[in-house]
């Protein structure tokens, strides 16, 4: 660089560190996490953030676009996925001005002076899943042609990218063998459109894939199968052996691509993860030998047979959600790696020099008192079993149950357990331990063994009210009930 002098040199320092910094923003890779909000009491935006970077999280995917998340995402060095609800899609899929607005509010504004490293948009969550019955197949697209076009109209379309997160069971193999892949008959058409669409505009496809999920629906799926190690009946595809279910997805997918001339889209795994209560099989000595493995795995940067390289993956996920729906089942508010205030559930190691993971800081809780069922009452009581009734609807009794974390509870647990769950979430309000005549407040801690009777943190304003929260959403299924009421009187 001889003949570059004065201002000329000075010039190309800048281009060349500008075109450095392109480069690099493009390159960013690592471990990505999962960030949900649906939670009676939220640490602080700035908290978690700092949870992301202490712990080593490059990448960060919302389920919306909060501006108080995105505002504490600000010059974070954290790539971010801001994502759109379902209950959106029907509004941007027939309004373009809807799409232009949204973008606007949601993208253009954070980024502005590259203030917020929003990377994707995700338009809708898994809106093929079964359950819902095809509401969502004719508008998914639409809104994402909506969205594309108005990223294109903000002159952010080469920054941001849109994609659809869907579930593993978008595509399939009738013999689990991954070559032969293909997507789901019902949506075919649909996904063939929606993959070229992906493809034409430089977006990744984006997939959640839950091992767990498998083995909670069919009793008889290889529990060893589900991890990444000590399967002794591995697929053999033509030579490529898998040992494991999500590498086996993975390439079903890569070769569902393939088959319709789409083998080079870029992939991201959305979500991935293991629940750790609500089910036997969401505990945490199989949620760390899942998420370790896993980590080991995606550490190796060896991708799977069909895609070698480093995988791009965010986990589900980083914190607990006690509000949201466990229609799917209990473990729904189990899937975080730390529980709702920030603690870490158990040893992980996220990075090669890991030394576990770290807590959040400065956590305020609410003062060290539970609410329990009063010694003086008896289990005959005629107002316990709507009390209970009251208390779990009310707020989160889905560590209650078989092979739950707080399964081996006598009676009298099962209602303290329940009553205490109320009482924390609203605060500790007074009121909140005045089942008529049932309840007691004690400076005793309550725990026995693994199942913790929890004491809520002290939330900011907004955040910690339960009615501000939504708790009347926290609905319990009837056979949960059930079994509580049982599980109860089986001791009369």
């Amino acid at each position: 660089m001889g003949f570059l002098k004065g201002v000329d040199f000075a010039w190309f320092l800048v281009a060349m560190l500008s075109l450095f910094a392109v480069f690099s923003m493009d390159t960013v890779s690592g471990i990505g996490a999962n960030w949900g909000t649906q939670a009676t009491h939220s640490l602080p935006a700035s908290t978690v953030v700092k949870m992301l970077k202490d712990n080593g999280f490059q990448k960060v995917k919302l389920f919306d676009a909060d501006s108080t998340i995105l505002d504490a995402l600000k010059n974070s060095g954290i790539q971010v996925m801001v994502g759109i609800p379902n209950d959106m899609l029907y509004t941007l899929a027939n309004s373009v001005q809807a799409a232009e607005n949204w973008v606007a509010k949601n993208v253009s504004a954070h980024v502005s002076s590259n203030a917020v490293d929003i990377r994707y948009v995700a338009v809708g969550n898994e809106p093929f899943l079964q359950t819902f019955n095809g509401s969502f197949e004719g508008i998914t697209l639409p809104a994402l042609q909506n969205i594309q076009a108005a990223l294109i109209k903000a002159g952010l379309s080469s920054r941001v990218k849109v994609t659809v997160p869907l579930n593993g069971d978008v595509y399939t193999s009738p013999t689990n063998i991954p070559s032969q892949g293909d997507f789901r008959a019902d949506i075919h058409d649909l996904m063939v459109q929606i993959v070229k669409f992906l493809n034409d505009n430089g977006s990744p496809f984006t997939v959640n894939i839950y091992p767990f999920i498998s083995l909670y629906d069919n009793p008889s799926f290889p529990v060893d199968y589900a991890f990444f190690n000590g399967y002794s009946s591995p697929i053999d595809d033509s030579g490529r052996i898998y040992q494991d279910m999500f590498t086996a997805n993975y390439d079903t997918l890569v070769w569902t691509l393939q088959k319709y001339g789409f083998g080079n889209l870029s992939i991201i795994v959305g979500e991935i993860g293991w629940p750790t209560d609500g089910d036997k099989n969401a505990n945490i000595p199989y949620a760390q030998r899942f998420i370790q493995g896993f980590m080991s795995h995606y550490l190796a940067g060896q991708g799977t047979p069909m895609r070698s390289g480093p995988l791009d993956v965010y986990l589900f996920s980083l914190i607990d959600e006690d509000a949201k729906s466990i229609q799917p089942g209990n473990f729904e508010r189990h899937w975080g790696l730390f529980y709702f205030d920030g603690t870490p559930k158990y040893q992980l190691n996220l990075t090669a020099n890991s030394n576990g993971l770290a807590a959040a800081s400065s956590v305020q809780y609410l003062p060290r008192r539970w609410c329990v069922m009063s010694p003086s009452v008896s289990l005959d009581d005629p107002q316990l079993a709507d009390s209970v009734s009251y208390a779990c609807q009310n707020a989160d009794c889905t560590s209650l149950g078989y092979g739950t974390s707080c399964g081996n509870l006598d009676a009298r647990g099962n209602v303290s357990y329940a009553f205490n769950s109320y009482y924390q979430i609203q605060n500790q309000l007074d009121t909140a331990c005045k089942f008529p005549n049932l309840s007691v407040v004690t400076n005793t801690d309550p725990s026995v063994g693994d199942c913790i009777f929890r004491i809520m943190i002290n939330a900011p304003a907004g955040v910690a009210n339960g009615l501000v929260s939504g708790v009347g959403s926290l609905k319990l299924p009837v056979g949960l009930l059930l079994f509580l009421f049982l599980f109860v009187f089986t001791f009369l």
